[in-house]
């Protein structure tokens, strides 16, 4: 029996047929996919097994297994799991003090970050830089551990046998850190405290005073200052015949601690004990200049002035070296010195008087004489201080100064300078005859003096050979509106003084230690000079940085002087002949030295002494080194 509609029977057919076909497609599908993971894990599997494998094949090769374990990166994945403590302590060890302060300061807790940065402090402190430590001990965030850390930090600084210097600059930020007053350099106020070296100091408005035996004793009772081994390292401490120091390696640690937020330290400011400049050494393939000089530790007497063990000679230092530099340098005035000068109104009041006296006769024993040399130095009134070349604020300044002034008081009698050098007044009074003047205005004046400059043949070894100082002399006139005239003569017991000083300097500066002073800046001024002159920097390839005229390294100021008092001593002669010193000062003018061709003399022994003393392979940041016996 047929259907009555054939087509529905075919389309039933026909979807049952697609139906089937479906059902085969979905279930391959579905076992497709469930087939996949396993796949996958057998790889796995296979991966997994494949290590366990691997000593069995290089079981023989027993080396190559022992290297195994050392390349697995299971160190590289502790190093982050440091803790702050072990960074700041492995930065410390390093000498990043700076980085260590910076770790310390990532730390949120407020007592952790504390025993952080009280690490550093003990770490700087225990290297010496307590300038340095102060700075970190401000950053301390809790009050009561910030106290007990400056506490530290003053008793250490305050130990007799910790051979850690308590200079002026040490007890300065000591006094404005400890005191309630408002001090400019902590930007509380407008307070100062300035140092001020040897036997001189200046008053506010800047005028220079000569110390008495009192004043010293007071400065020192008020701060218990002692004369103490200075902070010096085993070598360092060492005598050297010839020590050399590279001022271009010297140039770069410096940099490089004040980029740290650091100090330089004392061996760096004392120039590693240098007590004199015999060579100056340029190494053009090394980029490297080197002075060289004997050397030798060093204490600070009790003016705080920094003077060999042995010796007792004031050692060279950083701040005079970069001052001279910054003189001699293209942007200087390539000369420097001062000069005490009276001013015209109080001479021309001087030489009335004195006129005046004249035309009354002979003066009264006794009383008489007390008051008129009295009104001698009221007449005259105070002096300026020219100051041309260097800072009016600098040590350098100040150095020449003191030493213009007590040459002063050495030629008029005030000051005792030994049996080989007498006043002028002194030598005076052996002579039977005087020249008839007035008023005679004696002139004296201190400059360099160098018996010549050796030099090897191709000019990159030089020696200074006979370094002392220079005392010269001038009588002038003295007119009527008070102008002196120069004369460019002295006359003979004028010269005789200036001779006098001249030969004996070596002994004068051994007893007085500020012309021994003086004759270290003499010596550094002509390096600066003939670098310049040689254009040494140049040639060894060092473009300045922080010794640069604007550079980074700031040396100490002090307070400027600019008028001094009269210092008055007389004679008179016949009745009506007055003697005074009235003028003179110091002149360093370089140019007299190394532009001198008779001065400037070839030596081969010098270039021979310049290749013994090239720089042996140095620890990393050491600058100075000693030449081999």
């Amino acid at each position: 029996m047929r259907p009555k509609n054939p087509r529905v029977g075919s389309s039933v057919v026909s979807v049952l047929a697609t139906i089937a076909c479906l059902s085969i497609v979905l279930a391959v599908t579905y076992f497709l996919v469930n087939r996949k993971p396993q796949v996958t894990v057998e790889k796995a599997e296979e991966q997994i097994q494949a290590p366990e494998e691997a000593p069995l094949v290089m079981e023989a090769q027993q080396e190559e297994v022992a290297v195994v374990p050392e390349v697995t990166p299971e160190p590289v994945q502790e190093a982050p799991r440091a803790t702050p403590e072990e960074l700041v302590a492995a930065q410390l060890s390093a000498g990043e003090f700076g980085q260590a302060i910076e770790t310390a300061e990532t730390v949120a807790d407020l007592h952790q970050r504390t025993l952080l940065l009280k690490m550093v402090v003990k770490a700087q402190m225990d290297s010496g830089d307590f300038v340095a430590a102060l700075g970190t001990i401000n950053r301390i965030p809790l009050a009561e551990a910030r106290t007990q850390a400056m506490n530290e930090r003053t008793q250490a600084m305050s130990m007799a046998g910790g051979s850690q210097l308590a200079n002026f600059t040490q007890l300065i930020q000591l006094i404005q850190t400890q005191t309630s007053g408002l001090w400019s350099d902590t930007g509380e106020g407008d307070g100062e405290i300035s140092q001020f070296s040897s036997g001189v100091r200046v008053d506010p408005n800047g005028l220079l005073h000569q110390l008495s035996r009192q004043e010293q004793n007071g400065q020192l009772a008020a701060l218990e200052l002692k004369a103490r081994q200075a902070n010096l390292n085993q070598n360092v401490s060492q005598n050297s015949q010839l020590r050399l120091v590279s001022l271009t390696r010297l140039e770069k640690q410096v940099e490089q601690l004040i980029e740290e937020g650091r100090s330089p330290v004392e061996t760096m400011k004392m120039l590693a004990g240098l007590t004199k400049v015999e060579y100056i050494f340029v190494y053009p393939e090394e980029n490297e200049i080197v002075i060289a000089g004997p050397a030798e530790a060093w204490i600070y007497n009790d003016q705080g002035l920094a003077v060999g063990v042995e010796s007792g000679r004031p050692v060279l230092q950083l701040d005079d070296l970069v001052t001279v530099l910054r003189t001699f340098s293209d942007r200087g005035e390539k000369i420097f010195g001062c000069s005490f000068d009276p001013r015209p109104e109080g001479l021309a009041r001087l030489k009335e008087f004195v006129a005046q006296s004249n035309a009354r006769g002979p003066l009264r024993a006794g009383a008489g004489v007390r008051n008129w040399t009295r009104q001698l130095k009221e007449k005259l009134g105070v002096q300026d201080i020219t100051q041309y070349g260097v800072p009016d604020t600098s040590r350098v300044a100040r150095v020449l100064i003191e030493a213009d002034y007590r040459m002063k008081l050495i030629g008029i009698g005030k000051l005792d300078a030994g049996e080989n050098i007498p006043s002028y007044f002194e030598l005076l009074a052996k002579e039977n005859s005087q020249s008839a003047q007035n008023l005679e205005a004696l002139r004296w004046w201190l400059t360099m003096k160098y018996d010549s400059v050796l030099h090897n043949p191709q000019r990159t070894a030089f020696q200074l050979v006979g370094s002392s100082v220079l005392c010269q002399s001038e009588n002038q006139i003295v007119t009527k509106d008070g102008q002196r005239l120069q004369t460019g003569q002295a006359e003979k017991l004028n010269r005789e003084f200036a001779a006098n000083f001249t030969e004996h300097y070596q002994e004068l500066a051994h007893q007085d230690l500020v012309y021994a002073d003086l004759q270290n800046i003499f010596d550094l001024a002509l390096v600066a000079a003939l670098m310049q002159n040689e254009q040494l920097a140049n040639r060894a390839g060092w473009e300045m940085n922080a010794f640069a005229a604007n550079g980074m390294y700031h040396p100490a100021e002090y307070e400027a002087a600019h008028t001094v008092e009269t210092v008055v001593n007389h004679r008179v002669y016949n009745g009506k002949d007055v003697v005074v010193q009235v003028a003179g000062g110091v002149r360093v003018d370089t140019a007299s030295v190394v532009k001198n061709q008779n001065n400037l003399k070839v030596s081969p022994e010098v270039g021979a002494v310049s290749t013994k003393s090239q720089a042996p392979a140095l620890p990393v940041g050491r600058w100075w080194w000693d030449l081999a016996n």
